[in-house]
């Protein structure tokens, strides 16, 4: 397979023979270019930061998970061409160093890269920018302070080249290798993996890539879908969103700030900013992760998955599609296509449990969607994340709420029904019963939050 993309500017054509091998690993190995650090090689401490460009922009992400054909028809840029051509520093080169933020170094380039193209970007929320990026010497304050004086510089000139220079990179559809096929479409998709339906399909490769740099397992063969432009929609109906199962999680959170802000703040706890412009919403749900942030969300409002095989189409409500841990309701040769919500759902509130606030796996995520009407409750749809083998709605817990007030001696009376619907288990993020009181909890917080009350776990009072 022969790609092509834009390295630091120029033009590279690159036989891949290894479809799965990492681009961190490339660029280290084949190019030389040793800026571009392995640290965790799992995508959480951010010293492989490189930026990517393609249509949808310019984004941070993770070189240790992304895989070379992913590369295809993008621009990537390393800490190397960060600086410009006569080696001018960028603005936030030049205030690091101004604001003492290196020690070691061996972060620094994973965050320079972030921090120019936040820059790029003209995104000043620097503690959700840089929460991939993990620094154990400098700490964040210096770093930060850097970002802060960087702002209203203006973006040198060689880094809006990439952007330019797209239009005129030749990057056409590759047909289908033994071990690899990169589909442009869902049509195309469809037909191969109905012949290959042992095959991986990687999207953001975001868990796959770990299978890889951890499990070391051979994966081929994988279909890349991220140049599937009709799996990367989101359609507003009279009914509510159909959302491609390509959306990226980045993606999906600024399409959801209007209409869904409980479930917008929620993604916005999902990792991190390298991996929030890589995962895609049906990569997360395909996963069938117990953990996964996202499923707990879309139960309380009532999603609808939308799964294809070949020309074949079904639709089901998302909770049915969870069978058994890392077991789902699906054929070989099906595939997640899209995901549906409603408009609106104003009673929706997300709580997430994790030993970090950012860049963290949760212990407990639970989602709220309550509705009292003439003051009683009608409708009752609870789900949480961690509590089972599978994301699961507390259906115990629900009936006891129908029919009653929404208040605190409600919501009291129902934690026992609460309790009996799950048996978490016990591990390094929390025991068991940790979890059981933790959802309980959830259920009061969610409780003083309508009433009016303090509830935000961020607000600590002497």
């Amino acid at each position: 397979m022969d790609i092509s993309f834009l390295l630091n500017g120029e033009t590279r054509s690159v036989r891949v023979s290894n479809p799965t091998q990492s681009v961190l690993d490339w660029l280290r190995e084949s190019c030389g270019l040793t800026g571009t650090k392995e640290g965790c090689n799992e995508g959480d401490c951010g010293a492989c930061t490189v930026m990517v460009t393609d249509a949808s922009g310019s984004h941070a992400l993770n070189a240790c998970l992304m895989m070379m054909p992913q590369l295809h028809g993008k621009a990537l840029r390393t800490i190397e061409a960060i600086s410009g051509p006569a080696g001018e520093l960028h603005p936030v080169q030049a205030e690091m160093v101004a604001h003492h933020g290196s020690q070691c170094g061996f972060c620094t380039p994973g965050f320079v890269v972030s921090m120019a193209t936040a820059h790029l970007n003209g995104a000043r929320d620097h503690n959700d920018q840089l929460a991939g990026n993990l620094c154990r010497c400098t700490g964040y304050a210096p770093i930060i302070r850097a970002a802060e004086a960087a702002e209203g510089v203006p973006v040198p000139a060689w880094m809006t080249h990439d952007a330019a220079s797209l239009s005129e990179l030749q990057a056409p559809a590759l047909p289908a290798t033994e071990a690899a096929f990169l589909p442009e479409t869902a049509d195309a998709l469809a037909a191969w993996y109905l012949e290959n339906p042992t095959a991986t399909l990687i999207a953001g490769a975001t868990d796959v890539g770990l299978w890889v740099t951890k499990g070391l397992q051979d994966l081929a063969p994988v279909a890349f879908l991220h140049r599937a432009r009709d799996l990367q929609t989101i359609t507003e109906t009279s009914e509510g969103f159909h959302i491609g199962a390509g959306v990226t999680v980045a993606a999906l959170r600024a399409a959801m700030a209007g209409p869904h802000p409980a479930f917008a703040e929620l993604l916005r706890r999902y990792a991190s900013e390298q991996v929030r412009h890589a995962a895609t919403i049906g990569g997360n749900i395909a996963n069938g992760s117990p953990i996964g942030d996202g499923p707990p969300a879309l139960i309380a409002m009532g999603a609808t998955l939308h799964l294809r095989r070949g020309d074949a189409r079904r639709q089901l409500p998302l909770e049915d599609f969870f069978l058994a841990y890392k077991k789902q309701d699906r054929a070989p040769g099906e595939f997640v296509e899209a995901i549906s919500i409603p408009r609106t759902a104003p009673d929706l509130a997300c709580y997430k449990l994790s030993k970090r606030f950012d860049q963290d796996i949760s212990a407990v995520c639970g989602c709220f969607n309550i509705t009292e009407t003439a003051g009683v409750i009608t409708s009752a749809r609870v789900a949480f994340g961690g509590m089972a083998a599978t994301p699961k709605r507390a259906a115990g817990f629900e009936a006891a709420l129908l029919g009653q007030p929404l208040t605190e001696a409600t919501i009291r009376a129902a934690l026992p029904a609460l309790a009996a619907d799950f048996t978490p288990m016990g591990d390094m993020r929390a025991s068991a019963a940790y979890r059981s009181e933790a959802a309980c909890n959830m259920a009061l917080r969610y409780v003083f939050a309508r009433e009016g009350k303090a509830a935000s776990v961020l607000e600590v009072r002497a």
